[in-house]
């Protein structure tokens, strides 16, 4: 279990100063990396002893464990791919891959809290409000999908990218209540981060789907789903999120069964007519 992993669990248990050192480990591991006590102190604004505590909190032997932890899990982010594929693989790539990608599947839905997955749907399934899909660029794949098959079921639905001004512009037609979906795994691109900013400032309600709940972008956030993002090959693997994005696109099914059923027929009825659809 990495530092994240850990912080992620004592949450609950954390005091507001140990947390804001635990957002530090999160969102700036760098500074714990190759800080001192003092230092993580400072950009956490607490004191000495509060990162001291924080790291006894997590099950470490001092600073120095964490910090070594901390380490470690830098040296994988720093070159992820760069170092994941100069090493050499031990398991052939299929077996690899059904065994990594089937964990990421199970430990993605199950650590979904059942009350705040049906809270998400019910904001998803509100006609009255536009849906927001925000994904970084690793994460557009899955979430451009999602989008999709959600555009599917209701009307309103926007997947925002592109350049900043883009951004921006799509942004300026979000409504206080609006939901926002913000995907995207650990870096993550400096836009998104800055993108769910503007959106709680402007009222939205964020759904964030990431692979740690220390994340910045669910500072604040209304609903985290923290994803298991390992690989078996150089890249993360967006599996977990697809998984999680679907689970989504089902609940919002089952909310709105009968318009989503009248909706689809009518789609299935012209892609026939039409000969758009292969037989």
């Amino acid at each position: 279990m990495n530092v994240t992993e850990r912080a992620r669990e004592a949450a609950a248990r954390l005091s507001p100063g140990e947390r804001r050192v635990a957002e530090v480990v999160a969102s700036d591991p760098e500074a714990v990396a190759f800080g001192t006590v003092a230092s993580v102190a400072e950009r956490a604004g607490t004191s000495g002893p509060t990162v001291l505590r924080l790291a006894g909190r997590l099950g470490y032997d001092g600073f120095v464990a964490l910090q070594a932890d901390v380490r470690a899990g830098l040296s994988q982010r720093l070159k992820p791919a760069v170092e994941r594929i100069r090493g050499t693989p031990a398991v052939p790539a299929l077996a690899r891959a059904l065994e990594v990608e089937l964990a990421n599947v199970r430990r993605s839905l199950e650590a979904v809290d059942a009350r705040s997955f049906q809270s998400a749907v019910a904001l998803l399934a509100d006609a009255k409000r536009s849906v927001f899909v925000l994904p970084s660029e690793q994460c557009r794949p899955p979430a451009s999908s999602f989008a999709v098959d959600l555009g599917l079921l209701r009307d309103g639905v926007r997947l925002v990218g592109g350049s900043e001004f883009r951004v921006v512009s799509q942004l300026a037609r979000l409504r206080r209540g609006d939901p926002v979906v913000l995907i995207d795994l650990q870096r993550h691109e400096r836009w998104i981060v800055e993108a769910g900013g503007r959106a709680a400032e402007a009222g939205a309600r964020r759904i964030v789907v990431t692979d740690a709940a220390l994340s910045p972008l669910a500072d604040g956030a209304q609903h985290v789903f923290v994803v298991a993002a390992e690989t078996a090959g150089p890249f993360d693997s967006g599996v977990g999120i697809l998984a999680l994005l679907n689970a989504l696109v089902a609940g919002v099914a089952d909310a709105l069964r009968p318009q989503a059923a009248r909706r689809i027929q009518s789609l299935e009825t012209a892609w026939v007519e039409s000969g758009a659809l292969l037989d």
